[in-house]
């Protein structure tokens, strides 16, 4: 009796001791948990910090210059010389906002009809290969289609037009449009498919052909989302800096007349490229004063095109709209005024007409100032005749037309793709007749191309050692531990901004905050600014690859007694890996394929190049931007630079492309 007294007394301390080891053990996991998301909110909150510095840094070091130069004269003054103690910047300004015009008439007739074609007519095989491409389109280095403008399409633009000038505002312009449609075609493709099925199931079911519902349900269902697309383009445009330093001419004048498409034009982020080697002091701060305009206006984008798209989501997902001001008195007595309803039905009525009025008025102007009065008229009308004759046809004849024309379109694009590609081919091949031109070292003008791929390498290497990390652990936070609170949406709107800000707002930043603290231009500045510049797009990719994990995922490995945080490290990461990867090196090919940051803040063009953390390297960019701008005569060596760079981006696509499409098959949700 007395030893089964014991026996018992005995497991009751054992069972007692392991239920407080439980709640300890417990209590411990709990902490690390907590510990977890805490530090991945931090790091998730370092683009909130990064976003903040840009405007401290910016603002900091131009806001001397208006102390000088009143608001006003900076503005709306019309001279622009900055060594000359004059920073009148109405007509870079005007010229950056005519550059992203332009871009945009050719790129959203082009963008919208090929994101139609991809979203509602294309065969999924084709869907993918076109999707493929316009990947390879926005792959292609900015410096690659500056080359292109500046050796190439010059030429030919001042033979199929027989004017004097080649570069020119078309000329920039329509590299720009080519350069803003993967954006475009990305977000209205998004925004075509989003729309729910039942629409289109009702269409058909009220005897809609397909081309009905596509144009008259489907797109004007997503137009929100085309919008933001085209704002995007836009910002895109805007931001620009390479390829309109290199073709559009550099005349700080508004073109006479203003429609003149084959005038010179200078914009803010070539102002700030050309002039920033040579400027001190007040010239100095008038380029970053530039910056600051430069980056308001995108930011203003972004965050419009951000606002459009989340409106779209919350639309079709079924969420009412905020209700901000509906208890504001005055607000709602304006919404109940019988004025503003008469003036709100009207607009609502005419605005169809009006809207189509101001453009048939616009495009008659154009053409009068083209052509003359008569030959305008005279187009004008013909454009008119086939609009009405379009509208008028049989449903299916008006069908084969529209579908036809969305092919005529993609074939289109596709074919200056395949030009740009093949004449880079063309003009870089005779520099591999030369068997040392990638095994030796750069001369100036002459030489090879090892040390400038070693810099460039080196330059990629320590971008992506600071922003993997970083990107890969705010992405499971945003996608694991995250909700929808002020917080999270600040650290997301940080991040769309971020990834929004053109490249030579952060090559200036990467100057104020890394090479000014550090005496000079390093690889260490010049990575950790590219690093920065990619951080966005690493986060979205993690986020996106961790979410596509499916739930249950989680939930069986919850049930079997592993915390979040070990759910996380041992069943979504490895998961969500393959797509991370492919990320990370759709990151390094834009890394790659970088100018204007590394300009600010790492390269060198002569003399000994050594693979220093603290010391400047050469890249490829930097290297074939110097060639075609100071040395006419080397034609073939920046030849062999633009393909050697051209291979070196597209071999990484490659290599995301098989990695994404290798796992795709193999994944079993």
């Amino acid at each position: 009796m007395r030893f089964e007294i014991q026996m018992a007394s005995e497991y009751e301390i054992q069972t007692k001791t392991l239920d407080r080891d439980l709640v300890e053990g417990s209590k411990d996991v709990a902490v690390a948990d907590k510990a977890a998301k805490g530090i991945l909110f931090i790091i998730a909150s370092i683009a909130v910090v990064i976003v903040f510095f840009i405007i401290i840094f910016l603002f900091t070091l131009g806001g001397d210059f208006f102390l000088e130069v009143p608001l006003s004269e900076f503005l709306l003054g019309t001279n622009w010389s900055g060594n000359d103690g004059f920073f009148g910047a109405k007509y870079v300004i005007l010229g950056t906002i005519l550059v992203a015009i332009g871009a945009l008439v050719f790129a959203i007739p082009f963008g919208i009809g090929i994101a139609i074609f991809i979203a509602e007519i294309a065969p999924k095989r084709i869907k993918s290969i076109l999707k493929g491409l316009m990947e390879i389109l926005a792959g292609i280095p900015s410096i690659v289609f500056g080359y292109f403008g500046r050796t190439i399409l010059r030429f030919w633009i001042e033979d199929i037009f027989s004017v004097n000038r080649g570069l020119c505002w078309f000329n920039a312009s329509f590299l720009l449009g080519l350069m803003a449609l993967p954006t475009i075609i990305s977000v209205c493709e998004d925004a075509i498919s989003s729309v729910p099925i039942a629409y289109k199931k009702a269409s058909y079911a009220m005897g809609a052909t397909r081309w009905q519902t596509i144009s008259k349900v489907m797109v004007p269902a997503a137009m929100s989302g085309i919008t933001a697309g085209i704002v995007l383009g836009m910002g895109r445009a805007i931001g620009e800096t390479m390829t309109v330093t290199m073709v559009a001419g550099g005349n700080v004048l508004l073109p006479n007349p203003i429609t003149d498409i084959f005038s010179g034009i200078r914009t803010i982020t070539a102002t700030i490229a050309f002039e920033h080697k040579e400027a001190a002091g007040i010239h100095q701060s008038g380029l970053f004063a530039l910056a600051i305009v430069l980056f308001l206006m995108t930011l203003f984008i972004n965050i419009t095109a951000n606002r459009i798209l989340s409106r779209l989501r919350k639309k079709f997902e079924g969420k009412s709209k905020e209700k901000r001001f509906e208890k504001n008195s005055f607000i709602q007595k304006l919404k109940n005024d019988s004025g503003i309803i008469y003036v709100k039905e009207v607009y609502n009525k005419y605005k169809g007409i009006i809207f189509k009025l101001i453009l048939i008025i616009l495009i008659l102007w154009i053409l009068s100032t083209w052509l003359g009065v008569f030959p305008g008229i005279f187009l004008t009308g013909i454009g008119l005749g086939i609009i009405v004759f379009f509208r008028k046809l049989n449903p299916r004849y008006e069908q084969w037309i529209a579908f036809s024309l969305m092919i005529i379109l993609t074939i289109i694009i596709l074919f200056f793709l395949g030009i740009i590609i093949q004449q880079i081919i063309t003009n870089g091949l005779p520099a591999f007749e030369d068997p040392n031109f990638l095994t030796t070292n750069s001369q100036g003008s002459t030489g090879g191309l090892l040390d400038v791929m070693l810099g460039t390498l080196a330059l990629t290497g320590v971008a992506m050692l600071f922003s993997i990390p970083l990107g890969v652990f705010a992405g499971v936070y945003l996608s694991e531990y995250s909700r929808e609170t002020r917080a999270t949406k600040i650290i997301r709107s940080a991040i769309d901004n971020l990834n929004g800000t053109p490249s030579i707002v952060f090559g200036l930043f990467g100057y104020s905050l890394f090479v000014l603290t550090m005496g000079g231009r390093s690889l260490l500045a010049g990575g950790l600014t590219l690093g920065i510049m990619i951080l966005p797009t690493i986060i979205r990719t993690s986020e996106e690859a961790c979410i596509a994990i499916p739930q249950e995922f989680r939930e069986g490995s919850l049930a079997l007694g592993s915390t979040k945080w070990q759910s996380i490290v041992k069943i979504v990461l490895p998961s969500a890996m393959p797509a991370i990867i492919t990320g990370v090196i759709l990151g390094m090919g834009r890394v790659a394929g970088e100018t204007a940051p590394i300009i600010f803040t790492a390269v060198m063009y002569v003399g000994p190049s050594s693979i220093a953390l603290l010391e400047p390297v050469k890249a490829l960019t930097f290297h074939l931007y110097i060639l075609v701008m100071t040395y006419p005569d080397a034609q073939v060596y920046a030849g062999g630079t633009a393909l050697t760079l051209l291979i070196l981006v597209l071999f990484l696509y490659a290599i995301a492309f098989a990695i994404r499409s290798y796992y795709n098959k193999k994944k079993m949700w």
